[in-house]
């Protein structure tokens, strides 16, 4: 059994507070977030690969210290995940986590909710239930690390319900989503094939009806996929070394992975793949053609040899000979991506980024990937492994005392957070949040929602003109903030703190004996909105602003909800808050 690492001591605020909320100005501070974002530090040895429970003790993480590894494995937590954690551990936790079973999948929440039964109102055709269940997705269910992750993942190998055409869209997205949450926590080469095959990555990444070549017309296959799966889901542009840096000549120039003669290759590989609709039973009577029912939704793509191109393939040094099956070409294909020396580094970075600082250092990266190459067992693409690496690092559990660290919570997050940690209810089971990516009035995000295969944000955006960029960091999510998101952002949020959204409202029951003691109530907030990394200065404004109204046991429950509101509105605006270290 390995020895737990002894939780580090609480480190003192860190120095964002210059930034920190001058009064209840929240729109300039929030603003000022926009320099207060930046890279990791730090350094020491991972403790990945496998691991056993360990023995039932008490781990006595500080309550913040608890709060923030839980913040970053999942969306929000409850003080009895405080309670579990410090009774097995960060690794015993994590071992728990992945031996936990799926809650209900989006497919199957979709058909309790009667969303997959034709009506004569061209519901098929609708792609609102797949809003409804993202958000549903996000903020239900105990299996939170394997959202988060499969959420993380979502944000790398992507899929959107944006442009999905034909029957049921909704289920469309919700055979990716829960094909990610199936295969999160096993090997990243099974993922891989998985996500190759998933009839939404077929349908925007043109998979779908992928046709080999015909001489007669000029024909040539569609190269979407061959271009996307090897620059965003496994190796990137530059080949790289085992911490992420890019490799470089004499000269400091970087190496290409791949070439246009690579992309036109590999595009063979991948023709002849459509929808299966073997399964799918033809409704009459909806309109002048048959309706199907779901089942192909979750199904992966068929081949269809007729179509396959049994041309030569020769990418990446290896060499698919002429007219071999479609079935083994694609293994052939999936091998060597999954097999070459980025997919470790790439994806360890990129995950990293999604789940703990924006600029990792070489040692943080390359420990994680060294987890990917061989989890100790001798095995590569170990997924469990490589969460637990990235989560249990000592740059993950060590608290940064610098200006530059952590990064910006994405809004979708912030509202999951939010619905989670009030505990926000459907009171028509509907759960009807629909897509949120409006900057106007709205977060600027929305879960499955990403506007192209290139994510929400770019993995090495830096936002010009600031102290990131001098400093050479990058900052992700930052491409979405600006003066629009950051106005959209604080109006929607002080509407749905209060009324809740549609059919969706939180219940603050768990913090209502506290709202009479304003440095209570914030006390509760502060360590489980931001683990306590709102600054002493920042509560201490906060607080004022609140006891200028103050709270008696007769005040009305429209009064107590004011300050609950205010009080939660002010800490989720504020920098230090925005800023996840």
């Amino acid at each position: 059994m390995r020895d737990e690492p002894a939780p580090s001591p609480e480190a003192a605020p860190d120095s964002i507070q210059s930034t920190s909320l001058p009064g209840i100005g929240l729109l300039g501070a929030l603003s000022v977030a926009l320099a207060a974002c930046g890279g990791g530090g730090g350094g020491g040895g991972s403790t990945g690969g496998g691991s056993t429970n360990p023995t039932p003790v008490n781990y006595n993480y500080t309550p913040a210290d608890a709060a923030r590894f839980l913040l970053q494995a999942q969306f929000a937590f409850k003080d009895t995940d405080l309670t579990t954690l410090n009774s097995k551990g960060y690794d015993g936790w994590l071992t728990t986590q992945f031996n936990a079973p799926i809650s209900q999948t989006g497919a199957q929440w979709l058909t309790a909710q009667g969303y997959g039964t034709p009506n004569h109102g061209a519901n098929y055709f609708d792609l609102n239930p797949g809003d409804f269940m993202a958000w549903r997705m996000l903020m239900t269910g105990d299996d939170q690390l394997r959202k988060r992750c499969a959420l993380a993942v979502s944000e790398m190998m992507v899929a959107s319900l944006n442009p999905i055409g034909g029957f049921w869209p909704p289920y469309v997205i919700a055979g990716y989503w829960d094909m990610l949450n199936a295969n999160v926590f096993g090997n990243f080469r099974t993922l891989l094939e998985e996500v190759t095959l998933n009839a939404a990555v077929g349908y925007f990444l043109n998979t779908k009806g992928n046709l080999k070549e015909d001489t007669s017309t000029g024909r040539e296959p569609d190269e979407n996929y061959a271009r996307e799966v090897m620059q965003l889901f496994t190796i990137g542009l530059y080949e790289l070394n085992n911490d992420g840096t890019p490799k470089t000549d004499l000269l400091g120039n970087k190496t290409e992975t791949y070439t246009q003669s690579d992309i036109s290759n590999l595009a063979r590989v991948f023709t002849g793949y459509d929808w299966d609709y073997s399964a799918v039973t033809w409704l009459d009577g909806y309109e002048s053609y048959g309706v199907a029912t779901t089942e192909f939704a979750s199904a992966r793509m068929v081949l269809d040899p007729s179509e396959h191109s049994l041309l030569e393939v020769k990418f990446l040094g290896t060499t698919i000979p002429a007219n071999t099956l479609g079935k083994d070409a694609l293994k052939t294909a999936l091998d060597t991506l999954y097999n070459h020396p980025n997919v470790g580094p790439f994806f360890a970075k990129q995950m990293i980024q999604r789940l703990v600082t924006s600029n990792p250092s070489p040692g943080y990266v390359s420990r994680v990937a060294d987890k990917f190459n061989n989890n100790g067992s001798g095995v590569r693409g170990d997924l469990k492994a490589v969460w637990r690496a990235i989560l249990m690092d000592s740059e993950a559990r060590t608290l940064p005392t610098n200006t530059t660290a952590g990064k910006l919570r994405e809004p979708m997050i912030r509202l999951a957070q939010f619905a989670r940690t009030f505990d926000a209810y459907s009171a028509t089971g509907k759960w009807e949040i629909y897509d949120l990516s409006s900057a106007d009035w709205g977060l600027g995000q929305s879960p499955l929602r990403s506007p192209s295969v290139f994510n929400f944000f770019r993995p090495g955006y830096v936002p010009p003109q600031t102290a990131i960029a001098t400093a050479g960091d990058v900052a992700p999510e930052f491409q979405l903030h600006n003066e629009t998101t950051v106005a959209g952002f604080i109006n929607f949020f002080t509407s749905v703190m209060r009324d809740g959204y549609s059919d969706v409202k939180p219940d603050y029951t768990a913090i209502l004996a506290k709202v009479a003691d304003s440095q209570s109530l914030l006390d509760w907030l502060n360590l489980h909105l931001s683990a306590n990394q709102v600054s002493p200065a920042t509560i201490a404004r906060i607080k004022t602003a609140l006891d200028a109204n103050a709270i008696t046991a007769t005040s009305t429950d429209d009064e107590k909800l004011d300050r609950i509101c205010n009080a939660i509105l002010l800490l989720m605006c504020s920098p230090e808050y925005l800023i996840q270290k």
